[in-house]
């Protein structure tokens, strides 16, 4: 596979952009070689600038899962753009957009869009913040929430302990505030809330954990979260970034009949293009200004190229609800073919899948916390990983993210996977 163009532009980008990338993973630091400068997608399929083309199980992490460059969402932002990209004040797309996520998240009566899902959990949480008049957070090991100061945070010595920088400029006495706990571990939890539970203002998780590998909640865990909560008046916040739209017309909330306080959307809400949300009880969301005292502001949000193309998505959806079997069929399809295939090389692994979100974890199964997840075996990974690329199939180039399927994906591209990583075994 002739990759000359992929490294003449790496080399450039690594002279004028840290590390040449504009997000870490995309480096391929953890599997090697050289990363694919892509220049185009349609469908299932995208193709580098050397002209190789790949079967896409990235997906922009998670926003495509209509595929690439569908006809409704490109048409949608054409029309947009012809009329302006922006003008910094209200947009009618703006309410439609609104509507459309109410309707499939009854529990968000009130939202504020943002540009990205950092931005949505850290305005999520000043407004818990704000709501309760309490300092602490809650997070779990391994959940991601984006990269605000106070989310940068690892769990110390204890199992259950107040957070530690992980990452350099953020400052101790800040990362102090966040407590970490396990993830599907409801006993700590009761250890945390009989702790400090008067002093929390919010839990914040992922529903289903994307960001360590995809692992789901067990039903334990998210009866105590709702239940510790409620009893201790912190708010719970479903973190459905990645989730959202993904794993049901109303995400995770849907699928697990969560009933959270706030919720922050992104990726599927902005069609492929930077858009986020975070919204909840009416009561808590009118703490935001201006008709509160919870200042959030952002020149580029709910910007009407965005709206456009998360509208356009969402109506798609909607219009298809025979999408959401389809993405369950093909995640099926392609979990079962790679079983067989790892099963017959000998490998140690543990496939964790949920609808259209999937990881292959090197380790012997099953994988529900952070700690199963972090035994995974990155050399085989590479190995996985680079057997696949060779032979055109474009995973995610990390042990620990998550895989997406698109309804784009045909029993073709399924095979094509399957059969990569024969070869690559």
């Amino acid at each position: 596979m002739q990759t000359r163009q992929s490294e003449l532009l790496f080399s450039q980008a690594r002279a004028l952009i840290p590390g040449g990338v504009s997000s870490p993973v995309r480096a391929f630091g953890s599997v090697g070689g050289t990363p694919r400068f892509l220049v185009r997608g349609s469908g299932s399929k995208i193709w580098d600038a050397d002209g190789n083309e790949y079967v896409d199980y990235v997906g922009s992490w998670g926003p495509m899962i209509l595929g690439h460059a569908h006809p409704a969402v490109i048409k949608a932002v054409q029309e947009v753009a012809a009329n302006g990209l922006g003008f910094g004040a209200p947009h009618p797309l703006e309410v439609e957009l609104a509507k459309a996520v109410t309707e499939v998240y009854p529990q968000l009566q009130r939202l504020r869009f943002v540009s990205s899902g950092t931005e949505a959990t850290m305005s999520a949480l000043r407004v818990a913040r704000g709501y309760t008049g309490r300092d602490y957070i809650l997070k779990f090991k391994g959940n991601y929430h984006g990269h605000a100061d106070g989310l940068l945070v690892e769990a110390g010595s204890g199992a259950l302990t107040f957070g530690q920088p992980s990452s350099a400029g953020v400052p101790e006495d800040y990362a102090k505030l966040t407590l970490v706990g396990r993830y599907n571990d409801a006993e700590a939890l009761e250890g945390v809330f009989a702790r400090h539970g008067e002093r929390l203002a919010a839990v914040i998780f992922e529903p289903v954990m994307g960001n360590a590998g995809v692992i789901p909640p067990t039903e334990e865990f998210l009866s105590a979260l709702r239940r510790l909560t409620r009893e201790y008046g912190a708010l719970l916040i479903a973190d459905e970034v990645m989730t959202g739209f993904r794993l049901a017309p109303g995400g995770a909330t849907e699928r697990y009949g969560l009933e959270p306080d706030l919720v922050t959307l992104g990726k599927i809400l902005g069609g492929g293009l930077p858009a986020a949300a975070y919204g909840g009880r009416a009561e808590v969301m009118a703490q935001v200004a201006p008709e509160g005292p919870v200042y959030q502001a952002g020149t580029l949000s709910g910007n009407p190229l965005a709206m456009a193309a998360g509208l356009a998505t969402l109506r798609e959806l909607a219009e298809n609800p025979g999408i959401y079997e389809k993405l369950e069929q093909t995640g099926a399809l392609l979990q079962n073919g790679l079983t067989e295939v790892l099963q017959a090389a000998g490998a140690p692994f543990s496939i964790n899948r949920v609808g259209s979100m999937i990881t292959v974890f090197f380790t012997e199964g099953p994988v529900t916390t952070f700690d199963d997840a972090a035994k995974t075996d990155t050399a085989i990974f590479k190995k996985f990983f680079s057997g696949l690329l060779d032979r055109g199939v474009y995973w995610p180039p990390s042990a620990f993210e998550s895989g997406f399927i698109s309804a784009a994906h045909t029993e073709e591209d399924i095979f094509k996977t399957v059969e990569a990583a024969r070869a690559a075994f």
